[in-house]
């Protein structure tokens, strides 16, 4: 069983930055790829980045390539989302996922979420 839990949204003007946590709590925290999806009001949920357990195996959506950075921390068993140059196009609910494997990017793969963080880009 894994449990996560995200925090570190908020309200941020068009340009600045927000950093999203995701905390798990689970055995082996190295075995579990580890994603960030983001649903907006009447869109469907979808995936913005991944990391695998090699901290060298990351994943971005084409929207936030090269303004997004995920990195994850085995031993604090928690994964980052530093989100730079925000757009108010980014505003949705932010959710941690995790699998066992390799990161995949459509949503059906995770067996695990948390419980979203929402974040709102003002113009």
């Amino acid at each position: 069983q894994v449990q996560l839990v995200e925090s570190g949204g908020g309200l941020v003007q068009a340009g600045g930055s927000l950093r999203l946590s995701c905390i798990a709590t689970v055995r082996t925290f190295s075995n579990y790829a580890m994603a960030w999806f983001r649903q907006a009001p009447g869109k469907e949920r979808e995936f913005v980045s991944g990391i695998n357990w090699s901290v060298g195996s990351t994943y971005y959506a084409d929207s936030v390539k090269g303004r997004f950075t995920i990195s994850r921390d085995n031993a604090k068993n928690t994964v980052y989302l530093l989100m730079s140059s925000l757009k108010p196009e980014d505003t949705a609910a932010y959710y941690c996922a995790a699998r066992h494997g390799l990161v995949y990017q459509s949503d059906s793969q995770y067996n695990y979420w948390g419980q979203g963080t929402q974040v709102t880009v003002s113009s």
